[in-house]
């Protein structure tokens, strides 16, 4: 009796972690300034916000920014070596050539590029013409509840580091 309890409970627990993988995975980031210093911080301003679902290789990303003081030149989604670190790998998106506007890009990943999509290693990066390498940047990670600007967080918070799955 024990045992057909603990097999009953086994596969329920199989079922309910492998669930989540075969779902499509839904991140989000938020866009702003890249890291700032008293010679750059005229051309690095404005926000933006984007979404990406992998379903299978495919990942479909899209958003929108504003507030940039010259128009968007590029968007990319850069491979970093983890979340708020720098990388080189970088893959195309469609930007609007405008101080505001929108961007969007679906790309075949490589399970390399997929596991830093899942772990939170994959960001995205607007350059504009004042800020040729980087006018606005957001770390993809998944989806959470974020509190509005000057309202504290109330419940449990996102922390990236924890939160993001290893696989």
């Amino acid at each position: 009796m024990v045992s057909i309890l603990l097999r009953h409970l086994a596969v329920a627990g199989i079922l309910l972690y492998s669930g989540a993988a075969f779902a499509a995975d839904t991140y989000q980031a938020n866009l702003g300034p890249m890291p700032l210093d008293a010679s750059n911080r005229i051309n690095m301003l404005g926000r933006g916000d984007a979404t990406a679902t992998l379903d299978s290789k495919t990942l479909t990303v899209s958003g929108t920014f504003a507030g940039l003081p010259s128009p968007a030149t590029a968007a990319h989604l850069i491979v970093g070596a983890a979340i708020g670190v720098p990388g080189t790998e970088a893959l195309e998106l469609t930007v609007a050539q405008a101080a505001s506007g929108s961007f969007s890009g679906k790309l075949t990943l490589n399970a390399k590029q997929a596991a830093a999509f899942r772990t939170g290693r994959l960001y995205v990066q607007i350059d504009s013409q004042k800020a040729p390498t980087g006018n606005l940047w957001g770390w993809l990670l998944p989806q959470h509840v974020d509190a509005p600007p000057g309202v504290p967080q109330q419940g449990p918070w996102f922390l990236p580091q924890l939160d993001t799955p290893s696989r």
